[in-house]
């Protein structure tokens, strides 16, 4: 997922002439049901995962287990068939590319109207938020690698790890870590969502729409991400790094 790159490195008033690590990034091209729809800039690894998690955040796909996905890797193309398409979804779709990035700018007014995150029991412990988002950046190679990537990951109330994803695009490892527990039949009321990324809007509507009840992220979000949050009943934790933290909506849930 890297590539090596020439580059003219400078230090110190000096000039040398190195081989650098960057970040591999390729356009992925979606067809739903045989129709091309769009085309996503991204990393390429787990493209099924990617396709079946921005079709379904997008409102477009209804999550389902009886999904067909087939890829070509050296061509960057991805065909999903599926029989739980929503017409409203799709016809506010022309074809369009969307940049690593942004989402496409409309995906948040998805989510008003839509039923909360059910308050429920579930509890963790800031110690354990802190040990997951450190466990994260540790398992981040392509990040340390290269330094030219996000990365998103799912774990449980105990701090174990169960998914994964590393991305150009904040949004896309979201997707990928979405697209994973469909296809997986994961049960997220009481999981944690990390991101290394800015918690934005968007984020925060992914995240309640995959029904998770924590998003942690070492990064700031947005005011309107807060507001969104709060209304979806989803505790954000931003700025967690060097033993501090800032939890900005729903604090109940953290021990």
């Amino acid at each position: 997922m890297e590539k090596q790159v020439s580059i003219i490195k400078y230090k110190n008033g000096k000039k040398e002439k190195k081989l650098d690590k960057v970040a591999e990034e390729v356009p992925l091209t979606i067809f739903l049901n045989g129709e091309e729809l769009i085309t996503l800039l991204c990393t390429p690894e787990y493209l099924e995962d990617l396709a079946v998690g921005f079709l379904v955040a997008e409102g477009i796909l209804v999550p389902e287990v009886n999904l067909k996905v087939q890829v070509q890797h050296e061509k960057g193309l991805i065909w999903v068939e599926a029989e739980k398409v929503s017409k409203l979804g799709k016809a506010s779709f022309g074809k369009r590319m969307v940049t690593t990035g942004c989402g496409k700018g409309t995906s948040l007014f998805q989510y008003h109207g839509r039923g909360k995150i059910a308050h429920n029991l579930m509890e963790i412990s800031i110690e354990k938020l802190f040990s997951s988002l450190k466990e994260m950046h540790a398992v981040s190679n392509l990040y340390l690698s290269t330094g030219g990537v996000h990365s998103a990951a799912l774990s449980d109330t105990e701090g174990n790890m169960l998914v994964f994803r590393e991305d150009v695009g904040r949004h896309n490892a979201a997707d990928k870590i979405l697209g994973y527990c469909i296809r997986h039949e994961l049960q997220l009321m009481d999981k944690i969502f990390l991101t290394s990324g800015r918690v934005s809007s968007e984020i925060v509507g992914k995240v309640a729409q995959m029904g998770v009840p924590v998003l942690v992220s070492r990064a700031a979000p947005t005011s309107m991400a807060i507001k969104l949050a709060e209304e979806l009943g989803l505790t954000v934790v931003g700025f967690m790094r060097g033993g501090r933290a800032n939890i900005y909506t729903h604090v109940d849930r953290i021990r």
